[in-house]
């Protein structure tokens, strides 16, 4: 090791350098601990939510006016809300841990049972909305900021800009009225993972906004990279502009993107309840929206635990994510 190798190793900081000499074996800890992290986490999650659920005046029957008291004692009774708080939380905690989330109040049918069927539409959607508000966002970050102060750039800003200001459920009813009741060009009602008619709009709707905003990251995150010494070292070599955005300047802006990629992710599809319910789509979204206005216990507890369980793992990832981005990153 030279001199100089030296003296910048010295002006690493501790945690970097010991970082790097532990390798692989760090990462597979690293991993363990943050699974490990996510038993208190839910537990935390499932009591403040059970909490705040019974906190509310009411019940699951009770707004029905034409159940008449003695059977709306029983209904109570037969599910066991008659109890004291103490003990319904008690036979909560004890029925999740063995895997039982209890019966959808208004279905009487599992709660799993409902969160498998509108599983698959969720995650369609969910993921689909992810891949085109990466693949926008992408775009007019690196053209915005390739362009900058250019025609490329200022349509990127305007894109983003607007898609940052309206919120999803406007945007939804604007796709409606424009190209669905104006141009009949695509459907309005209902989910079919393949047909581009009932697909098409639900993904805008749920990924501009996500998309604008990894749009705004990306140029802010290029701008930067493109001033870098070694950028300007690789034009002075002769490199084209398009190798120097693939090879040098794109994955080094990717950093601040990931770092908001796993909570965008997590939020399409544990976020996509409003879009769901405007297009009556027949995911896990709907079925929340549906709980929480007929105030069914467990559909909403079973979905609040797996929406809680989605973000953690996936903001895991993103976290490993980083070090196949940068190697100087290690866990």
């Amino acid at each position: 090791m030279t001199t100089r190798e030296g003296s910048c190793l010295r002006q690493l900081p501790p945690t970097i350098l010991q970082l790097e000499s532990q390798g692989p074996p760090l990462m597979a800890a690293y991993v363990l601990r943050r699974l490990l992290v996510l038993i208190p986490l839910l537990w935390a999650v499932a009591t403040i939510t059970f909490f705040l659920m019974h906190a509310v005046p009411g019940g699951p029957f009770q707004g029905d006016k034409a159940m008449p008291p003695d059977l709306l004692a029983r209904m109570n009774d037969k599910y066991g809300l008659n109890d004291n708080i103490g003990t319904q939380y008690i036979n909560f905690l004890d029925n999740t841990i063995h895997g039982d989330l209890g019966i959808s109040y208004a279905t009487q049918q599992p709660v799993v049972k409902r969160i498998k069927d509108g599983f698959p539409a969720t995650m369609q959607l969910g993921i689909s909305a992810f891949i085109f508000a990466i693949v926008v966002g992408l775009v007019l970050g690196v053209l915005s900021a390739v362009n900058q102060n250019g025609f490329f750039d200022y349509v990127g800003v305007f894109i983003a800009t607007i898609g940052a200001a309206i919120p999803s459920f406007v945007v939804a009813l604007l796709l409606i009225l424009l190209f669905s009741l104006k141009f009949h060009w695509f459907n309005v009602i209902g989910w079919q993972f393949g047909d581009y008619k009932s697909m098409t709009l639900p993904i805008v709707a749920l990924g501009l906004l996500p998309a604008a905003y990894i749009a705004r990251i990306t140029r802010a995150s290029m701008l930067e990279v493109l001033r870098q010494d070694y950028i300007r070292t690789a034009q002075a070599k002769g490199l084209k502009p398009l190798q120097i955005i693939n090879r040098h300047a794109l994955r080094n802006a990717l950093v601040p993107v990931l770092t908001v990629a796993g909570p965008i992710f997590a939020g399409l599809i544990t976020g996509s309840f409003i879009i769901e319910y405007t297009f009556a789509i027949n995911g896990i979204g709907t079925a929340f929206v549906d709980a929480v206005e007929l105030r069914d216990y467990g559909m909403i507890m079973g979905t609040v635990l797996l929406y809680a369980f989605a973000i953690a793992i996936c903001n895991m990832l993103v976290d490993v994510s980083y070090g196949f981005v940068d190697p100087r990153i290690r866990y």
